[in-house]
């Protein structure tokens, strides 16, 4: 094949179209102002979380838009400092949560997350990366038996795409599974096929020395802008001028400021994460837990505990709140009442999300060697190694194995 491809981010997303598309043969290059893994992809829960097919704009859901503004601590927030300037995604996202565009985007989840759970085994098979992958199930838990019975209706979403699941309706049902929880969580639904792996940061590292390993190369460089050139594209950047035959836009939460350079108006916004990772021995954790209710999930990350999550709309610019990361870590620390939150590190990262939850894949209608591949919310990782594989169909030219028109860059 031949091509000289450049992959702009080294996140997972990036480092996996990178890797998909060495092994097919083009010649690749990766470039990222900081190096490998350095944003979003080295600080998440570590979760392949294949499940997760409802989008975040569900029916009904501006009615609780004034409760964010009011509670900037509350698991989804916007600062009022940032409140105009989201206004457009709001209304965006507003539009999203009607019924015919939420069924619309639950179904292209649905499918994106059917074809992440096959590219992962492959990816997982083609890198012999077993060894840094946990298959130990997922836990959401509910306090008492109303808020179960407003999930079931998720539920039941979930049993009708195939997904595997057990329900709990006892603390003692769920400490067979998870001990050590507060019995205020009644009920359960349990994941066994949830996927983890060890370590985000070294799950892409991974990938990157698989990707190096066929030749591929990695550099860091800071690129500005894009052109068009007839059969081809120049990148501006900081340290001058770059030609390639095909670019790969995949620099998350910074992705749409390169879209704009060549024309495209992408509405991308930013979900501000929080975390604290607490050392090792911080808590016996047998599976993931996620705290849907309050908006954090507890992961396990080599030997240590990952207490994180919350959905902050707050842009790239203004100064992090690390009282959020304070919030979730007592909130976990009452939840789980063994915790030792001694020792911890505070984190926070920026998650590219779309006003309709789906990711961008595609070609740029006004540049066509420019392919995006950004905009997966706190799905990156799980959804990296499918989107890799849609990539390079569209470089190919061919008919991906399923239709990207759900992830068009020109769907708003």
């Amino acid at each position: 094949m031949g091509q000289d491809i450049i992959v702009i981010g080294a996140g997972v997303v990036g480092i996996s179209v990178a890797l998909e598309l060495a092994r097919q043969g083009h010649n690749v290059r990766v470039l990222d102002r900081e190096g490998v893994a350095a944003q979003a992809s080295q600080g998440n829960a570590g979760a392949f979380a294949f499940t997760d097919i409802v989008p975040l704009a569900t029916p009904g859901i501006m009615r609780k838009a004034p409760k964010w503004l009011l509670d900037p601590l509350g698991p989804l927030s916007v600062p009022p400092r940032y409140a105009l300037k989201i206004a457009p995604w709001m209304l965006r996202f507003w539009r999203a949560s009607w019924r015919d565009r939420y069924a619309h985007s639950l179904m292209a989840q649905t499918t994106l997350m059917g074809l992440a759970r096959e590219a992962l085994e492959r990816q997982i098979t083609g890198t012999d990366g077993e060894n840094l992958i946990r298959r130990e199930g997922q836990m959401q838990l509910f306090e008492g038996a109303r808020e179960f019975q407003e999930s079931l209706g998720a539920w039941d979403l979930r049993r009708a795409h195939g997904i595997e699941f057990e329900l709990l309706e006892s603390a003692e049902a769920i400490a067979e599974i998870q001990p050590g929880i507060d019995p205020r969580f009644t009920h359960a639904g349990y994941t066994p096929q949830w996927i983890n792996t060890v370590d985000p940061k070294a799950w892409v590292e991974h990938l990157a020395q698989a990707f190096v390993a066929l030749g591929g190369v990695i550099d860091q460089g800071d690129i500005r802008a894009l052109e068009n050139d007839g059969d081809g594209v120049r990148l501006i950047g900081a340290d001058g001028l770059i030609k390639a035959d095909k670019v790969i836009v995949a620099c998350g939460a910074w992705s749409h400021h390169l879209a704009r350079t060549v024309g495209d108006r992408i509405p991308l916004e930013t979900e501000r994460g929080y975390n604290t990772t607490l050392p090792d021995g911080a808590f016996d954790l047998r599976t993931h837990l996620t705290f849907g209710g309050h908006g954090f999930v507890v992961s396990r990350i080599n030997d240590g505990v990952r207490v994180g999550g919350a959905v902050e709309l707050g842009g790239l610019k203004l100064a992090p709140n690390y009282k959020r990361a304070d919030i979730l870590l007592n909130k976990a620390a009452q939840f789980l009442p063994g915790l030792e939150t001694d020792g911890g590190t505070q984190w926070m990262g920026f998650r590219p999300s779309m006003p309709d939850s789906l990711p961008v894949i595609g070609a740029s209608k006004r540049a066509g060697n420019v392919i995006y591949a950004f905009g997966h919310g706190h799905l990156g990782l799980t959804q990296s190694a499918a989107t890799a594989e849609l990539v390079a169909s569209i470089v190919r030219g061919e008919a991906a194995s399923i239709s990207t028109a759900p992830y068009s860059p020109t769907r708003f």
